[in-house]
């Protein structure tokens, strides 16, 4: 019974022991479940947090990672600086883009000459003093003829004359559009080595300044007083067309019988079109400005009547806009004038002597008239030159429907004017 009894206590032990090692074995099988679920999820979070590179790093796991590597640096390119535009969002891109201003392009103008700079110099004899037939703030002007026969006046501009930053070819295009019997034409320019020259149509007669002022020359013909008239009527309509007719309105500055050519025939043009709004103010003349260019330098279309008033003058009496050979009181003309403009006996003894007495009163009267309009002080209170070209075609409407002549003067008695 005793080794029985020990037999059956083995047994059990045997049991007992069995049982707690499954028990264990499947505590521990738990246990170690949980972790390697607990470490798989904290991998991936760290897979998740950790940089691409951190992970290639760690030799255990390369395999793993293989394919999230970067390429080494040497192989990567730099991004374009612009993406291609799709045509969707073309119209986005242009909202903030800046905006792109195309340079101009100045163009030779066709209707004009371009001539070579050792053709002007034969043809002016190397500018020569001999050919030298004018002078102004802007440069001198030369007799030019070609071998052919053609005579030309070629401008010379002072280098200093044009604004900074002036484009001759932008100067010589806008010049070349004006066309107008009573504007002097512009036939061809030179912008070689440095010059730059314009080249106009010449006119033998030269200017009006000569005929009134140059008595060793011109004493021999003076103008007669229908002649005077005309000279003014056709100098207005240039100034008409240049402030009514041209767009924008072009302001000549430089309005005096020096800039008031004569052809053959008499028929005035005037010169310097188009050239004063690329010089600088301080350059133009002074003589025969207005008021108020002379106290603040600003030109304006009223300016050029004011100019054109004095022009008149010169026409009414023979004298120069100033004289200092003459007495304080009679310098200017405009101040000595003015005040006998309306005064008939005064008007008379105002008259430029080498008229003779030929020209009928009335006409000189409303000459008169008009010359008052235009040299007034104030600006606003100069007519348009529209209304200076309809008054002294009215005067010589009347003077044509009455006058008696002896050859082409008209007598003074000829007063039969309506």
């Amino acid at each position: 019974d005793g080794g029985k009894k020990s037999g059956v206590n083995g047994g059990a032990i045997a049991g007992i022991v069995i049982s707690v090692l499954v028990v264990g074995a499947l505590i521990a099988f738990f246990l170690l479940k949980k972790k390697s679920r607990k470490s798989s999820h904290t991998d991936i979070e760290k897979m998740e947090n950790q940089p691409f590179a951190s992970l290639a790093s760690q030799p255990q796991e390369l395999k793993s990672v293989q394919a999230f590597q970067i390429p080494p640096a040497v192989n990567l390119k730099p991004p374009p600086m612009e993406r291609h535009k799709s045509f969707v969002d073309d119209d986005d891109d242009n909202i903030s883009a800046k905006p792109v201003v195309p340079k101009k392009i100045s163009v030779a103008p066709t209707n004009v000459i371009s001539y070579s700079i050792a053709d002007l110099q034969i043809a002016t004899n190397s500018f020569s003093a001999d050919n030298l037939i004018g002078e102004g703030s802007t440069g001198r002007v030369f007799r030019a003829q070609f071998e052919d026969g053609k005579v030309v006046a070629v401008k010379k501009i002072k280098p200093s004359a044009l604004g900074a930053g002036e484009n001759f070819i932008d100067i010589v295009s806008d010049i070349s559009r004006l066309r107008h019997p009573n504007v002097t034409e512009l036939v061809g320019y030179c912008c070689e080595h440095g010059q730059r020259l314009l080249v106009y149509e010449f006119l033998k007669n030269g200017s009006l300044y000569d005929f009134l002022h140059l008595s060793d020359e011109y004493s021999c013909k003076p103008l007669t007083w229908n002649n005077r008239v005309k000279i003014a009527l056709g100098a207005a309509r240039a100034l008409e067309y240049l402030h009514e007719v041209c767009s924008p309105s072009v302001i000549h500055k430089s309005i005096n019988s020096t800039n008031i050519l004569l052809d053959s025939e008499l028929n005035p043009h005037l010169s310097e079109c188009g050239l004063a709004s690329h010089v600088p103010d301080a350059e133009q003349e002074l003589d025969s400005s207005a008021p108020e260019v002379s106290m603040s330098g600003v030109y304006t279309v009223k300016s050029d009547v004011y100019g054109f008033g004095v022009t008149m003058l010169e026409l009414l009496t023979g004298r120069k806009p100033f004289d200092s050979s003459r007495t304080r009181s009679e310098q200017s003309l405009v101040r000595w004038a003015t005040p006998q403009l309306h005064d008939i006996d005064a008007l008379a003894k105002m008259v430029d002597p080498a008229l003779k007495g030929l020209y009928p009163v009335k006409s000189l009267s409303r000459f008169a008239d008009v010359i008052a309009l235009c040299v007034q002080p104030e600006p606003e209170f100069r007519p348009p030159m529209s209304e200076v070209v309809e008054a002294l075609v009215r005067l010589v409407q009347r003077t044509n429907m009455s006058k008696r002549t002896v050859g082409n003067d008209v007598r003074p008695d000829s007063e039969g004017e309506p």
